[in-house]
């Protein structure tokens, strides 16, 4: 607990202060897009929920390129290995652009298809569609964004993403409102703005990585052993993330079988929900990159002391989060939309989340942890047990007729399924493996 301040705790501020700002930023640009969709129309809103899912998907299946990528840096940098970590670095940004180039064309190309496969709604599934086709061209900067974010951390370099994703957003909202409601583009409006404002980060990222690589002497060539050696290090955090984004998919189409309104209220609370998780995982952050650097240093006591005061933070994070979302619940609704049967859905939806909060809050930390100790395996391994005994009890809560009531319940079945997984493996020294 932090019942008194640690040394640690300076370590851990430093990095997850700035993390907090660079992980929401997508997330926010989302929410900002809800905000400004909303104002359109029940039938944008639902769609902006079906395409917004399948992005966070391609988002969040492609993480890995961020987390392995700074578990490696961190690893090669704590061992003072500066070179060795920039050509670590430059692997995962090259493998991110090839990635998000197959990734957005068969976005663009399937964004019917993939719409109708989540709402049977024709005018839901014509405003989905038109907004995956134009955000497709921003995959690739999403995914190198995630890379060049992950390296820098690596290096300890957190001013750099903090700054962009400050900007971005900022570029993104009033481009956004210009789009949507100055010029009446609709939710094309709100595509357009997400991807100059992603594709502007990238750039920025990028060249900040490259005069660092530079600096540091390491290769800038796209080299295939190093795009596949790091493809090869994030193949158990991408089957981990899979897991996940598997559940949070099944999510959105017990939903959509519930009708339109529930459905925009589920887009509501899961951005809401995103919001918090990536506010939380700033301590995931700081697990993964110090966890990195001390193992890599071989200091495994370090890395032990870290972990306990790590444990506090989350734990703190969740029940502040939980408390502030319960005593905002009743207030959201109007924010997002006028639609009065969207309130009613949201509310009960919230609170349920709220009580899960505390218990997110040790698994986004215990979750970094891991992750930075390079555990990918046994994570992705956790990640199959904990979707196995979601699936159904999310199912059977749709099927009984509780409605999103019952959905966010079973998400927090499948919370403390995670809970359980890492708080048993963290107690062991399997994890605890040292060197470059």
């Amino acid at each position: 607990m932090l019942n008194t301040f640690h040394p640690a705790d300076r370590q851990i501020a430093a990095v997850a202060l700035p993390a907090f700002v660079a992980l929401v930023a997508e997330p926010a640009m989302l929410l900002a897009d809800t905000v400004i969709v909303g104002r359109l129309g029940t039938a944008p809103l639902a769609g902006l929920a079906v395409a917004s899912s399948v992005l966070l998907t391609v988002v969040g299946l492609c993480v890995f390129l961020a987390y392995a990528t700074t578990a490696g840096v961190g690893r090669r940098h704590g061992a003072g290995r500066l070179a060795e970590a920039y050509v670590d670095a430059m692997g995962g940004v090259w493998l991110a652009a090839a990635l998000g180039i197959v990734i957005g064309a068969g976005l663009a190309i399937g964004a019917e298809t993939v719409a109708g496969a989540f709402t049977s709604s024709p005018a839901v599934v014509d405003e989905a569609a038109a907004y995956l086709r134009i955000s497709a061209a921003a995959a690739p900067a999403m995914l190198v964004m995630l890379a060049a974010t992950g390296a820098l951390r690596g290096v300890l370099d957190l001013r750099t993403p903090l700054v962009v994703a400050v900007w971005a957003n900022l570029l993104n909202a009033a481009l956004s409102i210009w789009f949507v409601h100055g010029l009446g583009w609709g939710i094309q409006g709100a595509a357009i703005g997400t991807v100059i404002a992603q594709s502007a980060a990238a750039a920025w990222l990028v060249a900040v990585l490259v005069r660092g690589a530079r600096r540091a002497g390491a290769d800038l060539r796209p080299r295939i052993g190093h795009v596949l050696r790091a493809a090869r290090d994030g193949a158990p955090l991408l089957a981990r993330t899979a897991t996940l984004r598997v559940a949070l998919l099944l999510a959105v189409a017990l939903a959509a079988q519930v009708g339109d309104a529930p459905l925009a209220a589920h887009q509501i609370a899961t951005t809401l929900v995103s919001f918090l998780a990536f506010a939380m995982d700033a301590v995931a952050i700081a697990g993964q990159t110090l966890t990195g650097r001390a193992l890599g240093a071989g200091d495994a006591g370090q890395a032990r002391a870290l972990t306990r005061r790590m444990i506090g933070w989350g734990l703190w994070g969740g029940l502040a989060a939980g408390l502030l979302l319960a005593a905002l619940a009743p207030f959201l609704g109007p924010w997002f939309t006028p639609d009065p049967a969207v309130h009613q859905a949201l509310v009960p939806a919230l609170l349920v989340v709220a009580a899960v909060q505390p218990v997110s809050g040790l698994v986004f930390v215990l979750d970094g942890i891991l992750i930075g100790a390079g555990d990918g395996v046994y994570l992705a391994w956790a990640g199959l047990l904990t979707l196995v005994i979601y699936a159904p009890v999310a199912t059977g809560a749709v099927a009984l007729g509780t409605g999103l009531i019952g959905l966010w319940a079973a998400y927090g079945v499948l919370q403390l399924a995670r809970l359980a997984t890492l708080w048993w493996r963290q107690r062991s020294d399997a994890w605890l493996v040292l060197g470059a």
